[in-house]
């Protein structure tokens, strides 16, 4: 049996505003209650519509945000209630590849120095072995050498991305977490950066959770899928389950939307469309994971 990296229990993330002179403070519940594990070697699917919670999922899980109610096990061990002390010798098991890659590199750094920064921050290695190190991870992305001399503005969107993908398993984590992280490319390199991500989890037996409002590319690289609509999830399962019989409306709706090409699939897609029209304009039925 395959070790277990991540389970979660009944995570929750709520953000209150505060009161005013002439308004009432509110919570928001970006995640509510939400359960799943991860195990070395499996990518978790997390899907759903913009602002139904995925991110900041994801970001709680990092425990970049501190959760409200539930628990974090990594490997585990409870992490829930880590400090910023004990959760740094862990960040380098947890990465995250975000969705725009010129936002997240430091455009006054060079390639190389991008590269080499995990090292520095953990304390790893020489100077000289840092740059081995960093040009080993361009040749493991498919960047030429002389990229680690070059600046983030001077590459394309998917190599940008693939630089990205090299800082973030640097430092050879247990678990990736990729927000969003082809949403922003054109098709046929979404298709090159998902080979590569595929690619390196084998050679890393890393554990996955792929964010993605996409339910097209989610099918690609899941093993199991979670959906999600407004914090909560309301259908979890090997991916080919809930592609092929989804439980709950709200996923039938999000699959009725995918474009068909092969003829064949077509009259399941319109099966879909007349059983998604079913659905009422209040919150769908939740299903249990």
């Amino acid at each position: 049996m395959s070790q277990e990296v991540l389970r979660i229990e009944n995570l929750k993330q709520h953000f209150t505003s505060g009161k005013g002179i002439f308004a009432k403070g509110y919570t928001i519940k970006a995640v509510d209650g939400v359960s799943f594990s991860v195990k070395r070697g499996e990518t978790l699917g997390l899907v759903g519509e913009s602002g139904c919670g995925k991110s900041t999922l994801g970001r709680t899980i990092l425990k970049l945000y501190e959760p409200t109610e539930g628990k974090i096990f990594f490997e585990g061990e409870d992490i829930t209630d880590f400090t910023v002390k004990q959760m740094r010798p862990l960040r380098k098991d947890m990465q995250v590849v975000f969705q725009d890659p010129l936002e997240s590199l430091n455009q006054r750094h060079t390639i190389g120095m991008i590269l080499e920064e995990p090292f520095v921050i953990h304390n790893i290695g020489t100077s000289a072995e840092r740059r081995k190190w960093a040009a080993e991870l361009l040749e493991k992305v498919g960047l030429p050498a002389d990229a680690i001399t070059r600046y983030p503005h001077e590459f394309s969107g998917g190599q940008r991305q693939r630089i990205g993908i090299a800082r973030a398993i640097a430092l050879k984590p247990k678990l990736l977490i990729c927000d969003e992280s082809v949403s922003a490319l054109d098709v046929s390199v979404q298709a090159q950066i998902i080979n590569l991500l595929l690619k390196l989890q084998q050679e890393m037996n890393l554990a996955m959770i792929f964010i993605s409002h996409d339910l097209s590319v989610v099918r690609q690289v899941s093993d199991n899928v979670a959906v999600m609509y407004f914090g909560e999830m309301v259908e979890y399962g090997p991916a080919k389950e809930v592609y092929q019989s989804p439980k709950a409306d709200y996923t039938k709706t999000l699959l009725s939307a995918i474009p068909v090409n092969h003829p064949k699939d077509r009259k399941k897609k319109r099966k879909a469309e007349l059983e998604s029209k079913k659905i009422s304009a209040g919150t769908p039925q939740q299903e249990t994971a």
